[in-house]
């Protein structure tokens, strides 16, 4: 398995509403579709950050990402 990566989501400073992301990796054609979601939705950083990622899977990057965004409250950075 190829662990080597990132994701960066770039939200708002004032709204935190997601303006895109950046994603390298193995794996990041199967997790893009989700910021493209939020995007269309007009979803905040907040909002990724409170959906539930399984566990244990790469896309829990992505929602350690939206914590980072937010206030910087990702639990593995």
């Amino acid at each position: 398995m190829d662990l080597d990566g990132f994701v960066k989501i770039l939200a708002h400073a004032e709204t935190d509403e997601v303006l895109g992301a950046h994603m390298i990796g193995a794996r990041a054609a199967d997790m893009i579709a989700e910021i493209a979601v939020a995007m269309e939705f007009r979803a905040s950083a907040e909002d990724i950050a409170r959906t539930c990622h399984a566990h244990p899977t790469t896309s829990e990057v992505t929602k350690e990402a939206a914590l980072a965004a937010t206030d910087n409250r990702a639990i593995h950075s």
